[in-house]
């Protein structure tokens, strides 16, 4: 009897023990990964928002929001009222966001003189498909009213980042854009995730194929919370199996506060 008590209580105390470790070195573990991919997802019709958030809160993954206030299937915008508690679950779950301009406004091109002028299209908002002739600080007031929104309906200050529509940019305005406060975000080469293709050339399956043997460590990756023009939704058959294969390979996801890029510009900021 008293060696049955004994074994029964060693055994608790192993138990009591492992279960220290696991709550002490957990933090730890995830800390000590040195092959980090830093996942971002920009907005778009919010129809897969859901699933994305549920797949990420069950992965344990932090990602960076890139939002524009951009027309969606259900609601008054990306940023509008509807989708402001959705926001702020992912707040709360630690994620980070960042401007993706409010009108979600491409730059279009450079015009000659000082100051320095830009061509631009609106794709959202009520000036959606016209063009612009606007000034830096025309811009910078874009990706202000973006980043102040987010901090609006997160109760989170955003990054001091942004990511202009589509990528495209030129040296000036991004000399322009960083000199009113924000750095610049693109993506890797291999972190195009692809969902932005017609699904018809360019398959969920080939996609997922693809990241999974191209992405590599320091990879900033670029997907969206839905694309209008892509008749098979990449999210739902494409994000946990990707995640769950760049786990297998050894790789951790960040976000960009941790980005060696732009962890100084963070911390350096107003």
């Amino acid at each position: 009897m008293a060696s049955g008590r004994w074994r029964t209580r060693l055994a608790e105390a192993s138990r009591l023990t492992l279960a220290a470790v696991a709550l002490l070195t957990g933090p730890a573990v995830a800390l000590a990964c040195d092959r980090p991919v830093y996942l971002t997802l920009d907005t778009g019709h919010m129809e897969v928002a859901p699933l994305i958030a549920e797949v990420l809160a069950r992965q344990q993954v932090k990602v960076t929001f890139f939002a524009a206030n951009e027309r969606t299937k259900t609601g008054d915008g990306s940023l509008g009222s509807h989708w402001a508690p959705w926001w702020k679950a992912r707040a709360a779950e630690g994620h980070e966001f960042a401007s993706h301009t409010w009108d979600h406004v491409y730059w279009r091109g450079d015009l000659p003189g000082t100051p320095p002028r830009f061509r631009v299209r609106a794709t959202a908002g009520p000036n959606e498909g016209r063009d612009f002739v606007w000034t830096a600080a025309q811009y910078c007031g874009q990706i202000e009213k973006a980043a102040q929104r987010l901090q609006e309906v997160t109760g989170k200050r955003p990054l001091p980042l942004f990511r202009a529509p589509g990528g495209k940019t030129s040296p000036a305005f991004l000399q322009a854009t960083k000199a009113c406060g924000y750095e610049h975000v693109a993506w890797s080469p291999a972190g195009f995730l692809g969902d932005e293709l017609p699904s018809e050339t360019a398959s969920n399956e080939a996609l997922l194929k693809k990241a999974l043997r191209d992405v590599r460590s320091g990879d900033i990756l670029l997907a969206h919370l839905g694309i209008w023009s892509r008749k098979d939704p990449w999210a739902p058959a494409v994000l946990e199996p990707l995640i769950v294969g760049l786990k297998q390979k050894g790789f951790c996801f960040s976000t960009l506060r941790d980005h060696p890029a732009y962890r100084d510009w963070i911390a350096n900021a107003r």
